[in-house]
């Protein structure tokens, strides 16, 4: 089935936007971004840090920073639980830093994926109580942790928990929630992830032991998590982000400069720079193992030792990237091989490494347009995540089941799941079963694009323009163009790991600059006359206008159907 490519409807408000006096392209994607009026506009073309609400105004920081406060002027020690990916390393970072300032000695534990998997676990609170603890927070890893909560209580520790819930389970009465989804924040703040909301917490900190901090050094750590967490860039998010990446190059910190030269990366830093390059190398740490790398290197200022940690970072990286491969590889060939491609796709082996076989699951679900789900074989059980595809909220999906799995979590988009080793086949056939109540439609790969450009449309004042509608990720999704129908003017020149660099032309003679990241596999549709949608941008490597493709088609001769 074709995938359906559909000019994106523009919202009565992109008139006033363009009575304004924006140009009636940019009124439009403004529009459907939310932006209703032009004092909107002036605030989403320029994000900066007045637009962030108090620290105390979002539910629960003002508690925590008072009881925290106090544990710093005691010089009491605070334990601080957090995931192993980027948002809660780097929620982790900041809290961890502002604290030993304000006069606090800090334990930071981050579990162990193979060993302890993902959460805060009631051995995390044993630890803190024999190390001598008065309070304890999780970062991005506590708001359904029911009993380790419970625990924590028990124990004489005061527990805040900063990180935004996932599931509506009510935590225990004294635990104190810091996340605006449990209860009414400021506007802006909804979307808030575990990296903001320490963010927040460590500025309400300091302040109240009156010391002088860098709200820019906190943003350049915050904005790491906030995209890499992949969280709606809109509100206060979308100003984290942008201030944070403004600020990245000119970071004082050894280890972020040291990983930045690791990830290649160049300037203007973009959101994709840290989704694609500096991210993954900070996750590979948790992925591959221990996190605890990760953390260091944000928080090291010995320049000898960050280097040694991005080299470590690196490697790390390296053979995430082995380990995903063959996991993609294996699975990809068990899809095409069923003589029919179910609803959804499930698939289990005992060689693949848990740590990989989520971001293997994302990249077989956009490849098949289905929702995947591939887990790692161990003796009697099986653990793994399942990435979903826009219409389809896997979560909900599969809530039936949670009763006959060993451990269940996630949300619409991403689920992590444990179940036993001798169920797999029967919740597989069942999944397929159930699944195949999704209609045609729902399953159908479809676009909204927001612009018909010609070549001669693609220019550097477009990138440009475009580029002030930044940063770009979830909830604020980089425009895509429509451009065809083309020709290639010479066969695909191919480079780095099955990338593809064309040149193509229209019937007027309009020659355009392509970029197709992965898209070796995908070379045959540029055999005949066809349309792309792509991302237009100014191609820092080749110094040129181009369009990054995001998907292809051919266009049927006339008569032939094909």
């Amino acid at each position: 089935m074709q995938s359906l490519w559909e000019l994106a409807p523009v919202p009565p408000a992109a008139a006033d936007l363009e009575a304004a006096g924006l140009p009636g392209w940019k009124a439009a994607c403004l529009a459907r971004r939310g932006v209703a009026d032009a004092e909107q506009a002036a605030a989403f073309l320029a994000p900066s840090a007045d637009q962030l609400s108090a620290a105390e105004a979002l539910p629960g920081v003002a508690e925590a920073a008072t009881r925290l406060a106090a544990a710093c002027e005691a010089a009491d020690t605070v334990a601080i639980v957090g995931d192993y990916d980027v948002d809660g390393v780097s929620a982790t970072a900041q809290l961890t830093a502002v604290l030993e300032v304000c006069g606090a000695k800090v334990l930071t534990i981050l579990p162990h994926r193979m060993r302890e998997g993902y959460g805060f676990h009631a051995e995390h609170v044993e630890r803190a109580r024999q190390s001598g603890c008065t309070v304890l927070v999780t970062a991005d890893c506590g708001s359904s942790a029911t009993e380790p909560a419970a625990a924590a209580l028990a124990a004489g520790l005061d527990l805040f928990v900063a990180d935004p819930p996932q599931t509506t389970v009510e935590l225990p009465a004294g635990v104190i929630a810091g996340n605006p989804q449990r209860a009414a924040g400021p506007p802006g703040s909804e979307g808030l992830c575990a990296a903001g909301v320490a963010f927040k917490l460590a500025e309400a900190v300091a302040a109240r032991r009156g010391r002088q901090i860098s709200r820019e050094a906190l943003l350049r750590v915050a904005c790491l998590g906030t995209v890499a967490d992949m969280v709606p860039l809109r509100g206060e998010n979308r100003v984290i982000a942008a201030i944070g990446l403004a600020a990245l190059p000119q970071t004082p910190s050894p280890g972020l400069r040291a990983l930045m030269a690791r990830s290649r990366v160049r300037l203007p830093l973009r959101s994709a720079d840290i989704g694609f390059r500096i991210g993954p190398r900070l996750n590979a740490a948790g992925r591959m193992g221990d996190a605890d790398p990760a953390l260091e290197l944000l928080l090291t200022r010995d320049p000898q030792r960050a280097e040694e940690l991005a080299d470590e970072l690196e490697e790390r990286n390296s053979a995430r990237r082995e380990a995903q491969t063959l996991v993609e590889e294996e699975a990809r060939q068990r899809f095409t091989g069923r003589s029919e491609l179910p609803p959804i796709l499930v698939a289990w082996a005992a060689g693949w490494h848990r740590g990989v076989v989520g971001i293997a699951a994302g990249r077989l679900a956009r490849e098949f347009h289905r929702p995947t789900i591939l887990l790692s074989l161990e003796e009697d059980s099986a653990s793994g995540s399942g990435r979903s595809i826009p219409g389809i909220g896997l979560f909900d999906f599969l809530r039936p089941w949670a009763d006959r799995l060993r451990r269940f979590g996630g949300h619409a988009q991403a689920i992590g799941l444990t179940a036993g080793s001798d169920q797999l086949e029967t919740l597989r056939s069942e999944w397929e079963r159930e699944a195949g109540n999704w209609s045609a439609e729902e399953l159908r790969r479809r676009s909204e694009y927001e612009l018909e450009l010609t070549p001669a449309e693609l220019t550097i004042e477009l990138a440009r323009e475009l580029d002030s509608l930044g940063p770009f990720g979830v909830g604020n999704p980089a425009p895509l163009a429509h451009l065809g129908p083309l020709r290639l003017c010479a066969p695909p020149r191919r480079f780095g790991q099955g990338h593809l660099d064309l040149r193509a032309v229209t019937p007027d003679g309009g020659e355009a600059s392509l970029l197709g990241w992965s898209w070796q596999d995908r070379e045959e549709v540029f055999e005949e006359p066809f349309e792309v949608l792509g991302v237009p941008i100014w191609d820092r490597y080749r110094d040129r206008p181009a369009l990054r493709l995001a998907d292809a088609r051919r266009i049927p001769r006339p008569g032939t159907g094909a």
